[in-house]
């Protein structure tokens, strides 16, 4: 569970950086920085595929975040990007002195802004984990192989890591939890560099994409896919390349790939503690009113999320009730549908 939800909290936390005034692309950045250059990954990958991969994983990293400073500023133009800015309300402001002094407020408020962010995004993660295993226990390794060239030289690395990328959106497969189908991926004989474009598209499995879409506006969200498919394809080829100059592409390809029984090991453990901590921000949530949190918040009743009732940009009065929203479209659909919503 933790290692397959890394990208979400990434999506998640970027979302949250540039609801906060940061730069798009700066964001999309600390989003590649904050699931490919980890040291949980590299563990991972060295100990299922070798430290080459590791190698591999944290210098095309390097390059991916480059190619993406270059490519972001020339496509995301600024238009598209604040009109995106203007459909996230505002964050809560947890480092003002105000919000230190009651600190017991301000971690009610950040627990009920994780726990609507959660809800808002509740089908597309349901969506994802569920396709996943499903995807996982069902379609047989030598299915996705079979897509991938071998034994055309350059053309098959070319074609490899344009390939990778793609399996990975249809896999729904993402962050840690797709090294397991990359070792064996590797174990049917795909390229090197369409290996690690496979690891690197983690933040484009489809329901990443949905919630996209759902965070900035089609537009922007396909450019948004467009340059990270481009990256993460270009990125796994440098690579490779690189690699090749070294020697230090692997020559063997393992037999075993994972285990496939239970065991007590750090995933285990690590997904203990998350949801202790997960069951600890929901109780926060579900008693902020008794620790003084709540104060000048609304839930947004069509999309679930925590809104600034101060500066909601749409708002609408039922029954002597007034609802905050989020959006001019989840205010327009709560006119559509008002029984449904209250």
């Amino acid at each position: 569970m933790v290692s397959s939800s890394c990208s979400y909290a990434a999506t998640a936390m970027a979302k949250s950086l540039f609801q906060k005034g940061a730069d798009f692309v700066s964001a999309l950045v600390f989003m590649f920085a904050s699931t490919n250059l980890v040291v949980e990954l590299g563990v991972v990958l060295v100990v299922l595929m070798g430290w080459q991969f590791a190698a591999a994983e944290f210098v095309g990293g390097a390059i991916m975040i480059a190619l993406l400073a270059v490519l972001g500023g020339l496509l995301f133009r600024r238009e598209l990007v604040e009109k995106a800015r203007e459909r996230l309300p505002r964050g809560p402001e947890l480092a003002s002195s105000g919000e230190k002094l009651r600190w017991k407020a301000a971690w009610a408020d950040a627990a009920s802004y994780t726990v609507a962010d959660i809800t808002m995004l509740r089908k597309e993660l349901v969506i994802g984990y569920v396709v996943a295993g499903f995807l996982a226990v069902v379609v047989p390794m030598h299915t996705w192989n079979s897509v991938f060239l071998t034994g055309h030289g350059f053309w098959t690395s070319a074609e490899n890591v344009i390939v990778g990328p793609f399996i990975a959106f249809i896999s729904f497969v993402c962050s840690i939890g797709n090294v397991p189908m990359a070792a064996a991926l590797w174990h049917g004989g795909i390229s090197f560099g369409g290996v690690i474009s496979f690891i690197f598209a983690d933040l484009i499995a489809l329901p990443l994409v949905l919630i996209y879409r759902k965070y900035y506006g089609n537009r922007l969200a396909l450019r948004v896919v467009l340059v990270f498919y481009a990256v993460m394809a270009a990125a796994g080829l440098i690579v490779e390349g690189l690699f090749s100059l070294l020697g230090a592409v692997p020559k063997t390809r393992p037999h075993r790939i994972v285990e496939t029984s239970f065991h007590w090991n750090y995933t285990t453990f690590l997904n203990i503690v998350f949801v202790a901590l997960f069951a600890l921000l929901y109780w926060l949530y579900r008693n902020r009113e008794r620790f003084g949190g709540g104060q000048g918040y609304a839930i947004d009743p069509v999309c679930g999320m925590q809104v600034q009732i101060a500066n909601a940009p749409a708002h609408a009065t039922r029954d002597g009730r007034t609802f905050s929203f989020c959006s001019d479209g989840c205010a327009d659909r709560f006119e559509r549908e008002p029984v449904r919503f209250t």
